[in-house]
């Protein structure tokens, strides 16, 4: 193909631009005949302006991705996404087994010390029983010991034990209504931390403690639960 002629291709041109004679070449011909034109001073403006457009349709399309892009929820760091925590406002997960809390050692009132267990065991899906017994008692360290070693958690998931002793607190014991002839008690606390009437005192000695004292604890507990 030979190179076009100065004076022809700007007839060419003329003619185009005035609305006259040929259609004007296409943006990529226009781009070719003005490289290879001797006159490619004048043209090359024109294939700028052309390449520009397509540039902006371009990054047109690149902005349009970007956009989706940033439209697509953040990585959170450990790479997978997830969603806020239901449960900020979900309570812990239910009990499965019984557990003891040793009462604080001293002269703290015990009506304080048993609404603050009360309050505490609410929130945790517990169910709350001040027990009272001592080291020389011979059923309360069997039943004391079966809780500890896991045999009741099926029949007591969501016991609390508050444990006292009843050598060392047995003054604020009685000054708050704990009370009793016979060990190990066991009593449902009032909301007030006072003792109330729902209790079971005493068992028997030697293997048969244990279970003498579940299905009696049980009760108690229903009866509670009841009265709710």
């Amino acid at each position: 193909m030979g190179e076009a002629a100065p004076g022809e291709y700007n007839q060419r041109m003329t003619s185009w631009r005035s609305g006259v004679g040929a259609r004007a070449p296409s943006s990529r011909w226009a781009c070719f005949f003005g490289v290879l034109s001797s006159s490619a001073r004048t043209v090359f403006p024109a294939c700028l302006r052309a390449g520009a457009l397509a540039g902006l349709v371009g990054f047109a399309g690149l902005a349009g991705l970007a956009g989706c892009e940033e439209r697509s929820p953040a990585p959170v760091a450990g790479g997978e996404a997830r969603s806020a925590p239901a449960g900020e406002a979900r309570a812990t997960s239910r009990p499965t087994k019984p557990e003891i809390v040793m009462a604080p050692d001293g002269g703290d009132d015990v009506r304080a010390v048993v609404q603050a267990e009360i309050e505490r065991a609410g929130r945790e899906g517990r169910d709350l029983v001040v027990y009272v017994g001592a080291r020389w008692c011979e059923p309360c360290t069997r039943f004391h010991d079966a809780i500890q070693a896991g045999s009741l958690d099926t029949a007591f998931p969501t016991l609390r034990l508050l444990e006292f002793d009843l050598d060392r607190d047995e003054a604020r014991l009685r000054s708050a209504g704990y009370a009793s002839r016979m060990i190990p008690l066991f009593v449902i606390p009032a909301p007030t931390g006072e003792a109330s009437p729902l209790r079971m005192e005493g068992s028997i000695k030697g293997e048969g403690a244990v279970p003498e004292i579940a299905p009696r604890l049980r009760a108690l507990l229903a009866q509670a639960q009841r009265n709710r």
